[in-house]
């Protein structure tokens, strides 16, 4: 490219060299997309940290950041199950949904761990600047393509009526599911659905969920085997704070990068491509990788 600005000779050659330059960003990007079940749905869970309706609703935030950034980035949104909290009308106390279309679970992966609000909390009498957090999990959905063994002896189904804000009934019938894999086990695993209208569906969902967050767990044993085996000394981060959202001095911060917006309305109203590929960017490099 330097020699086609130095060279008027050359110029015709412009428009190709352009060309290579799109498809050398095209390819990096590609780079930082690939992994195992990067074309999977992702399945998110969102719960708030300690502190009341202000943690709640800083989860019904960052609810409403990855339903916008599907709608904006051509993704399907499909809730899961959603907990409410009362003293909120966007706050809850746990949400659990999925992103499905090209590459989401690749897209989505590098959002998971801690997230942080720092603002003057509507919820204070007394108009006191608060820190609240709330984390993000994100799995790839684990279909019945790859093998997972569940025992049916070891899931106790329980359906119950599906209820909506303020505990109000959305449903006449007992069409929201409740798995619980080996009950009163330190293992414990609790998986539920009340977005359907019907139970067989619910219950589907439901042991996808159930079958995925298995996998995961088996994932995480391997990699830490993996890691004592090489005598890796570095720590395997599965829930550290990744970015925190200042509101009252209008920015927003990447932990990880470093990088900083001050445009906090826009990043909460789902303009995080940027910043997703920032951080998918970051865990290519803390994996070794080199795009």
């Amino acid at each position: 490219m330097e020699l086609v600005e130095e060279d008027e000779d050359l110029a015709d050659l412009s428009d190709e060299a352009e060309r290579l330059e799109r498809d050398l960003g095209e390819l990096y990007r590609e780079a930082l997309l690939a992994g195992d079940h990067v074309d999977r749905a992702a399945i998110v869970t969102i719960k708030p940290g300690a502190g009341g309706t202000e943690s709640s609703d800083f989860a019904g935030m960052l609810l409403r950041m990855y339903r916008r950034f599907t709608e904006r980035n051509g993704f399907r949104f499909e809730l899961v199950d959603v907990e409410y909290n009362e003293a909120a009308q966007q706050a809850v106390d746990y949400v659990q949904f999925i992103v499905r279309g090209e590459r989401a679970f690749g897209f989505m992966t590098s959002e998971g761990g801690v997230h942080r609000l720092v603002r003057v909390s509507p919820f204070d009498s007394q108009g006191r600047r608060h820190t609240s957090f709330a984390s993000v999990e994100v799995m790839p959905e684990i279909a019945d393509d790859i093998h997972v063994d569940i025992d049916p002896a070891d899931v106790r189904v329980d359906v119950y009526r599906s209820s909506g804000p303020g505990g109000q009934s959305v449903n006449t019938t007992d069409s929201a599911v409740r798995l619980v894999w080996k009950a009163g086990t330190p293992d414990e695993i609790i998986v539920t659905c009340q977005d359907g209208k019907s139970q067989i569906k619910n219950r589907e969902k439901a042991m996808t969920i159930l079958r995925s967050r298995l996998w995961e767990q088996e994932e995480r044993r391997r990699l830490e085997e993996q890691h004592k085996a090489r005598g890796d000394q570095k720590a395997i981060e599965w829930g550290s704070q990744i970015r925190s959202y200042v509101l009252d001095k209008q920015y927003v911060k990447d932990h990880r990068t470093g990088g900083t917006r001050h445009d906090p309305d826009d990043v909460l109203d789902g303009d995080i491509i940027d910043l997703i590929w920032e951080g998918l960017e970051w865990r290519a490099g803390e994996q070794g990788g080199n795009p």
